[in-house]
């Protein structure tokens, strides 16, 4: 959907909330929009961590099960 808009399109979106929000705000949405961007990002990491650690746990636990058994 976002690979359709073009150049064009992108500045008339812009226009459109320069418009609606005015230049005041315009930073103030950018910066909380960002910090979104970056609170996500790192959710992200943590949770692809915790899985990898679950993973290294899981397979740890069955290296040892099976040299007990062997």
């Amino acid at each position: 959907m976002l690979s359709n808009i073009g150049i064009p399109g992108l500045v008339i979106v812009l226009v459109i909330a320069l418009i609606i929000f005015g230049p005041s705000k315009l930073p103030e949405i950018g910066r909380a929009f960002g910090r979104t961007l970056s609170e996500f990002k790192g959710a992200t990491k943590e949770l692809v961590s915790d899985s990898d650690k679950e993973e290294e746990k899981e397979s740890k636990s069955e290296v040892t099960a099976v040299k007990k058994e062997g």
